[in-house]
């Protein structure tokens, strides 16, 4: 399953990358609850879904974080200029199931808005 949010903001990569570290994840995303454990490219987090490792892996135009040790594999990538909006913030979530709780499923889209939401605020 996939979810896509869509954030108004004038940060391009290198904006976006500065922005977004290890230790400011639960400062954009309000599911990603509590920071337990930071180093430069990974983390251990408290969220609404209990507690995860948090991998960010550097791509084109953002990252992809992705949580190893869940087991529905929920990985999420926040990019820049890319259709089908080129002037947004592309923020994409999946997981590895087709079908899913309705409740767990209403998390993810909450989950994905969260993060598009909080950019725009402090991309201003």
């Amino acid at each position: 399953m996939e979810f896509f949010a869509f954030a108004n903001s004038n940060w391009d990569e290198t904006k976006l990358k500065k922005a977004i570290t290890m230790d400011s994840l639960a400062s954009y995303c309000e599911s990603i609850e509590k920071v337990l454990e930071t180093r430069e490219d990974w983390g251990q987090y408290f969220t609404i879904w209990g507690e995860f490792k948090i991998v960010r892996i550097d791509i084109i135009g953002g990252y992809r974080f992705l949580m190893p040790n869940c087991q529905n594999g929920i990985t999420w990538s926040i990019t820049t200029g890319y259709e089908p909006y080129p002037d947004k913030i592309n923020i994409h979530t999946t997981i590895n199931r087709t079908e899913q709780d309705p409740d767990f499923i209403e998390t993810l889209v909450d989950f994905t808005n969260e993060w598009a939401k909080s950019i725009e605020a402090k991309s201003k």
